[in-house]
């Protein structure tokens, strides 16, 4: 979370901060009723990847199905990096990411569906698209890796987005429940009788702080903790009805929440109130405190640790600062892991998927090193009794980073852009090895 890059926060933070107006969240009350027991399986091996960082557009501007998302119009406005609409062909090319996977030798594999293809417009459903996400998950599974399907990772379709109306855009905007489930009982409709694993929604916690208070992200909204609150109940609100629905449509399913939980420290001298440090525990559990007994498995994507600290969001280096900071300035810190994922088994007492772990970086015997030590984190955490059911590496092919542009080599692999071939870079001959002589940690 980046939202004290803009000056004027400085100020209004610390005044907020000494006020200290922000508690800390409140412990989880687990449900009377025994946890349901869920069975997955081997270890799930696996690597990530996310709909709208991935696909090429694959549709013509005068075809009734083009489609853009909140995140196309809002680079248009100039606020972050285009994407462009190529991306990675994933779309087009999809046998070539099959084709890598196989290479590699995941057992599972975690993709998006882009809402906007899906429904370029209210209430219009592309067909021959569903079809093709629902061929993709059977090629995975003919291939003898489990596709687990994300439905919503960060991009709405833009006609739920507002140029001139942010506050009533994206999870503010008021059709957007209704439509939300039409869109999921249509694709959970199709992909159910291949699909066994879903995630409604991928770190919704981070883009709602970001998007909705850090103003960053889409829609834009800076310091509106208002909004905040709204989004936050239409959000849960999303969460819930999803899982409804896939459990109703495939009763073995397994829903899986993915929240984004970095290692935040507590410093005392820069945060004496312990505002952003009570800020950024409530951003990594306010909202999965509120649908936590609606799935079965919790998603975890760690990446770094840092101090929760005014000073530290204003000067957060950027770029790889010496061997301890990764290329988006972000500390690594590969013993952070096992106190979140300790944390989060104590809060939660479900089941655990490392859902994304992984660098930016361009030296892939950092990345190798990043991987290896945070492997050896999670069996530390095994060790100690947290039940981890997978561990996916961030991400397939290097991609586009969000507001960050193309700016940090997270891949596995990356695309020859002459033939689209997806190249394995030595981190990626790493990981494959380790599955290989690794089936069970």
């Amino acid at each position: 979370m980046n939202i004290a890059r803009r000056p004027i926060l400085l100020p209004l933070l610390l005044l907020t901060g000494l006020a200290g107006c922000v508690t800390a969240p409140k412990p989880y009350k687990r449900p009377a009723a025994p946890e349901k027991i869920v069975r997955t399986g081997p270890f799930w091996w696996g690597t990530s990847t996310a709909s709208f960082q991935n696909e090429d557009r694959g549709v013509a501007k005068d075809s009734p199905y083009y489609f853009q998302t909140d995140w196309d119009v809002y680079a248009g406005e100039g606020h972050i990096p285009p994407r462009g609409d190529d991306a990675t062909f994933s779309w087009t090319h999809f046998d070539k990411d099959l084709a890598v996977l196989k290479k590699l030798g995941v057992n599972h594999y975690r993709y998006g569906i882009e809402w906007g293809r899906v429904e370029p417009k209210p209430g219009v459903f592309n067909e021959a698209a569903i079809r093709q996400y629902v061929t993709m998950a059977r090629k995975l599974k003919a291939a003898g890796i489990e596709p687990v399907v994300t439905l919503w990772h960060f991009t709405f379709p833009d006609w739920l987005y507002s140029t001139t109306d942010k506050a009533h855009s994206n999870f503010l905007h008021p059709d957007v429940e209704t439509a939300w489930r039409g869109y999921v009982e249509r694709v959970v409709g199709a992909l159910a009788p291949v699909v066994r694993i879903y995630v409604p929604q991928n770190e919704p916690n981070g883009d709602l702080y970001i998007g909705y208070f850090g103003g960053h992200w889409p829609p834009g909204l800076l310091l509106t903790p208002g909004a905040l609150k709204k989004a936050t109940r239409t959000c849960v609100a999303m969460f819930r009805d999803a899982s409804a629905i896939i459990h109703r449509d495939r009763p073995d399913a397994i829903v899986m929440g993915i929240y984004s939980i970095p290692n935040w420290r507590r410093n005392v001298l820069q945060d004496p109130t312990g505002f952003v440090y009570h800020m950024m525990m409530r951003q990594n559990f306010d909202h999965l405190d509120q649908v936590a007994d609606a799935m079965d498995m919790i998603g975890v994507n760690y990446y770094y640790t840092q101090d929760a600290s005014v000073t530290r969001f204003v000067f957060r280096p950027y770029g790889e600062q010496g061997s301890d900071y990764t290329q988006n300035g972000w500390e690594i810190n590969p013993e952070g892991l096992d106190a979140v994922l300790e944390t989060v088994s104590k809060r939660y007492g479900k089941p655990i998927v490392i859902s994304e772990n992984g660098i930016g970086t361009q030296s892939e015997q950092k990345k190798i090193r990043y991987f290896r030590e945070h492997v050896n984190q999670m069996r530390r955490a095994m060790a100690d009794g947290v039940d981890i059911r997978g561990y996916f590496s961030w991400t397939l092919i290097d991609n586009y980073e969000w507001a960050e542009g193309y700016a940090a080599n997270f891949g596995l692999t990356h695309v020859d852009p002459r033939t689209k071939d997806r190249i394995i870079e030595p981190a990626g001959e790493w990981f494959a090895n380790f599955i290989r002589a690794n089936p069970m940690p």
